[in-house]
Formats: C-alpha cells, structure tokens, sequence
C-alpha cells in the first residue's frame, strides 16, 4: 500500500512539534 506524505517531520523535540503545527495551519 504505498502513501504520500506532504510533510514528513524527523524528530519529536520541540523544533519537530512546531513544525508540525506549523505545517497542519498551512494546510500542507
């Protein structure tokens, strides 16, 4: 089963959360 990913975050410190939410209010 292949998937796509936008946005793939590496990494569960601080940087990563942000970017995360960063990514999810850019609709990406």
């Amino acid at each position: 089963m292949p998937e796509k990913f936008d946005v793939i975050v590496i990494g569960a410190g601080p940087g990563g959360y942000v970017c995360a939410i960063r990514a999810a209010q850019l609709g990406l």
